[in-house]
Parts: structure tokens; C-alpha cells; sequence
């Protein structure tokens, strides 16, 4: 039966976009080439963008994808893959993201028999090449990547699909309803058979932008699932244990440029009344916590960087992370942690749930994007759990 209505004027959306896709591979092609060239590609594995794998799809089995873009996402996404692995052993998992920095810490922390790969861009060789190479049976997607490539290539090849931790932000919903794309999207959420949306409000989204009601199903947000890692080395976060144990410490996580200044702030004010405080700074990308520390040297600061397993020598009173992965050990350091990413407009927040989980009294900007609905849990339960500044009022507090 020939389709009508919104999904017909998808199925026109569909082809342009699959025509656009196909027309600018060659310039997304130089985008992945200038990408490595500055550092934000694997300069091995980069190919893997492409659809073209470095490792061998096991001979016989069926084969679940789990995809997540970046290292959030990721992390959320073990929990459920260690259970299906448990309850499923003889299914294989496949796992890709996109960024260098999710590559770098789940690869670590993936159980030995996941196979890791970087995912390919939304082309349809590259997508094609992949779908066909690997041959999932299931694909489960981690909150947002809705890449119509991706979704429609499955579903003509027979593949089961899955949404978890399901949303969208403001800004996503309004682009996905407008006239234009509003088709597009009631092509493609009908496409899969579970949605687990974050709360009732992206339920609300997905179906206003036709996701069938049978297919959502509630389950929770996996970011508040604290998966027990045990690091394969931890001499170096209990040495610094001990080199804190006579400080006051607190500790500013997740800070995006321009954040640093609000926290470099309340530490001057603190250092005044608290000579002997130590301020944690942890940014949410390694090489700007590099040039925070390079900035705060040549205004004659004692700066301690994480990647130089520096000591904090008398003087030292600002401790800079440049690392990725330790985030929920060091949260165990500090009885205070402000998460970044919320003090301006345009930030989204970040998960404060672990900081919670630590024990750490939480204070976080007002700018938290799909995290409000965390914020508000957490404040219903107490109201005290975590506390909002404004980034003025969070430097006049002190």
C-alpha cells in the first residue's frame, strides 16, 4: 500500500538528504583527513569512519551494535552490555562511537569480548559498507543519533532497532519540527521497535514527532546506573589521597572554556580565608586543562599537572587534570564538586549523578540542558542535593 501524508514527503526528504550525502562525500572525506591531522581523529584507525573495519566480524552468530557518539553516552551504555552479555553469551557485541576520547577510556573498561570500532559517517557508502560488513541483527542507539542513513539502511535490511536513554534537546525538538524535517522524522522514528525515553516529557517529543506510543517504554536514565569499575592501577589516585589529607579540597569538573575564569576566581577569594584550600580543576577536554596550566605558570602559579604525576609541593595550591577516565575516583577526593558546562548559555550540563554517588555536596550553573530533569529528581529527594548559581552570583558567594 503506497504510503500518504507525512511518511510520503519522508520518503522525498529521505531521498534528498541521500542525495546531498552522497554528492558532499568527497568533502566529508577531506573534513576526516583535516579532523586527524589536528588530533580529533585516530591517526590508525580513522578509516573505520569510512565503513572500512580493522577487525573480523566473527564467522557465525548473531551480532548486537551498540552506538554512542561520545564518552557520556558510552559509559551509560556498559551496564546494558555487560548484562546482555552475561545473559546472552552467545551473542557477539559490537561497540562504535565517534570521538578519540571515548575510544581511549571504554576501551579500557569494555568486557574483553566486545569488539570496538569507530563508527562511520552518516554516507551512504560508508553507512552501507558498514551495515554490510558486520551484519547486526540489533542495533542500539544511545540518546540522540538519529542519522537517517543508519536508521533507514537497517530497516530495509531487516535489522531490529532500539532508542535508550532516549531525548532530545530544545533546540533538537524545534529543528526536527519544523515543515521541512518534520516528515523526515515521522519516517524514521516508526523504524524502531523500543524508545526508552529520559522522562515523560521527551515521551511527550517522540510521539508529538510520530514515534509510535507502543514502541517507548520507560526504563530510567542509565546515566544514574553506577557501574563498579575497578582501575587496573590506582597507586597513583591514593598517593594523591594522602597528599590531600591535611587540605581542604574541593573540586570543579567538566569545565568548558571560559569556565575557568569563574573557578580560578573563587579560588583566589578562598586562598585569602583558607590558605591551605587545594582547587581540583578538571576540564572537560585534556589539552585545555594543558593551557589553563600554561596561562597560570606565566603569572608565577605552582601548578601540579595530573599527566605529570606532579607532587603538591608547598605553594601549590591549584591541582590540574589533564587525563581522561578518573573522573568518579577523584570525585572520592573532595567533599564539594561543581560540575561545568552550565554557567553560559549555549552549555547543556553534565552528569552530576556520580558526584552525588561519591558523596560530594553538587553545585552546578543553571545552564543543564537535558540534565534539569536529574536536577529535579535529585532536589525533590532533597532539596539540598544540589545547589544552582548563576556564574556571577557563584563568584560574589564567596
Amino acid at each position: 500500500m503506497a504510503m500518504t501524508g507525512p511518511m510520503a514527503k519522508g520518503e522525498i526528504v529521505y531521498k534528498i538528504y541521500r542525495a546531498l550525502t552522497y554528492g558532499l562525500s568527497p568533502l566529508l572525506h577531506l573534513h576526516l583527513h583535516w579532523r586527524k591531522l589536528r588530533g580529533l581523529e585516530h591517526p590508525i584507525r580513522w578509516r573505520e569512519r569510512l565503513g572500512r573495519p580493522s577487525l573480523r566480524r566473527p564467522s557465525s552468530g548473531p551480532l548486537l551494535w551498540f552506538h554512542a557518539v561520545s564518552l557520556g553516552e558510552g559509559m551509560a551504555a556498559i551496564p546494558v552490555i555487560k548484562f546482555c552479555s552475561q545473559r546472552r553469551p552467545d551473542v557477539h557485541i559490537l561497540m562504535t562511537t565517534t570521538t578519540v576520547s571515548a575510544f581511549e577510556v571504554l576501551k579500557d573498561r569494555l568486557p574483553a569480548n566486545v569488539i570496538y570500532q569507530f563508527a562511520p559517517i552518516d554516507t551512504p557508502a560508508a553507512m552501507d559498507a558498514f551495515l554490510g560488513y558486520w551484519k547486526p541483527n540489533w542495533i542500539v542507539i544511545m540518546e540522540s543519533e538519529l542519522w537517517p542513513n543508519l536508521i533507514i539502511g537497517a530497516s530495509k535490511c531487516g535489522i531490529g532497532l532500539a532508542l535508550l536513554n532516549a531525548r532530545l534537546s530544545a533546540k533538537s525538538f524545534r529543528h526536527w519540527s519544523r515543515p521541512v524535517l518534520f516528515p523526515l522524522m515521522s519516517l524514521l522514528l516508526p523504524k524502531f521497535s523500543l524508545i526508552a525515553p529520559l522522562s515523560s516529557v521527551q515521551a511527550i517529543h517522540f510521539q508529538l514527532l510520530q514515534a509510535p506510543p507502543f514502541s517507548i517504554k520507560f526504563s530510567g536514565d542509565l546515566k544514574y546506573v553506577v557501574d563498579e569499575y575497578e582501575q587496573k592501577d590506582t597507586r597513583h589516585i591514593e598517593y594523591l589521597q594522602k597528599q590531600l589529607s591535611q587540605k581542604q579540597v574541593w573540586m570543579a569538573a567538566s569545565i568548558h572554556r571560559g569556565e575557568e575564569e569563574i573557578i580560578l576566581g573563587v579560588h583566589n577569594v578562598l586562598v585569602q580565608t583558607h590558605p591551605d584550600v587545594v582547587t581540583i580543576i578538571v576540564p572537560r577536554h585534556p589539552q585545555h586543562g594543558q593551557e589553563i596550566a600554561e596561562e597560570l605558570q606565566k603569572g608565577g602559579q605552582n601548578v601540579a599537572l595530573r599527566s605529570q604525576h606532579k607532587e603538591l609541593i608547598p605553594g601549590t595550591s591549584i591541582y590540574l587534570v589533564d587525563t581522561l577516565g578518573e573522573l568518579r575516583q577523584l570525585y572520592k577526593l573532595t567533599p564539594i564538586a561543581v560540575i561545568g558546562g552550565s554557567f553560559f548559555p549555549g552549555l547543556a550540563g553534565h552528569n552530576i549523578s556520580e558526584a552525588a554517588a561519591a558523596g560530594c555536596a553538587v553545585l552546578t550553573g543553571h545552564h543543564v540542558g537535558h540534565f534539569s530533569h536529574m536536577v529535579r529528581e535529585m532536589q525533590q529527594y532533597n532539596s539540598l542535593s544540589v545547589i544552582q548559581k548563576r556564574a556571577f552570583k557563584f563568584w560574589t558567594s564567596f
